[in-house]
């Protein structure tokens, strides 16, 4: 069920150049059915910005009745966003979308998490689910630079875990794809920049593989149209799925990217 809710933050801090953990204390929370789903946050009380901002779920305790968000400052809502402290208020719409399917996995598979910069967040609930479950999981985390990088500790106790960056300042030189030539592994589950999605799924046609895309969104629930891609078993090109209530997830070869 999704929910309005005004929430408390209960902390916030920059944990890489211009990338934020922001965690909040919401009834919702005993609502989120899967890893990869999202909320919609409003950053303002004024009229401008107008829109909500999508952000990722990174993680969330049912128990504390709160969840994490790991987001990059990257325009005027997400600066504003950064500004909230302890015990102010956000207007959050959520839990919203469908995520990663766990039950997909089965203990004894070997699962490979790929995240590209600000779809990294998503990615680690999603490992921590995975683990529970008896699956091993191992993780990539590509990154612009040294700067960028963050949450590598936290992957790291969960499972093997590799960092790249574009530039090589920290980590191995070069894309998540140049790493995952040198595994082995049963699925994949990835979310980040479009251009690593479908080069994964271009280069995995074998494997089980499921896409967190990342698209604009205006409504996020489905009502504005803003979100769509075409589905690929459409051979006149005119059917299409909302990433915001379809998706965020989708499997390899289902839409468009």
């Amino acid at each position: 069920m999704i929910m309005k809710e005004i929430c408390k933050v209960t902390s916030q801090r920059e944990i890489a150049a211009n990338i934020f953990e922001l965690k909040v204390k919401a009834d919702f929370v005993k609502e989120i059915k899967q890893p990869g789903q999202f909320v919609h946050i409003r950053v303002s009380n004024q009229w401008d910005p107008i829109l909500r901002r999508p952000i990722s779920i990174s993680s969330y305790s049912k128990e504390n009745h709160e969840f994490t968000m790991i987001y990059r400052r990257d325009g005027k809502g997400t600066a504003l966003l950064a500004e909230k402290t302890p015990m102010m208020e956000l207007d959050i719409l959520g839990p919203l979308g469908n995520g990663f399917p766990v039950d997909e996995a089965s203990a004894g598979e070997t699962a490979l998490l790929v995240g590209g910069g600000i779809g990294v967040p998503p990615l680690y609930e999603l490992s921590k689910q995975l683990k529970e479950k008896g699956v091993q999981v191992i993780h990539i985390l590509g990154f612009q630079t040294a700067s960028a990088v963050f949450y590598e500790n936290e992957f790291l106790e969960l499972g093997e875990t590799y960092v790249t960056t574009v530039d090589g300042s920290y980590g191995y030189k070069g894309f998540v794809t140049d790493i995952m030539k040198t595994l082995s592994f049963d699925m994949i589950f990835s979310c980040g920049p479009t251009p690593m999605l479908k080069a994964i799924e271009e280069g995995y046609p074998e494997h089980k593989v499921f896409l967190s895309l990342e698209e604009r969104m205006g409504c996020g629930v489905g009502a504005c149209f803003a979100c769509v891609c075409k589905k690929k078993d459409d051979p006149n090109g005119t059917s299409y799925k909302k990433v915001c209530t379809d998706g965020p997830v989708f499997r390899a070869g289902e839409v468009f990217i």
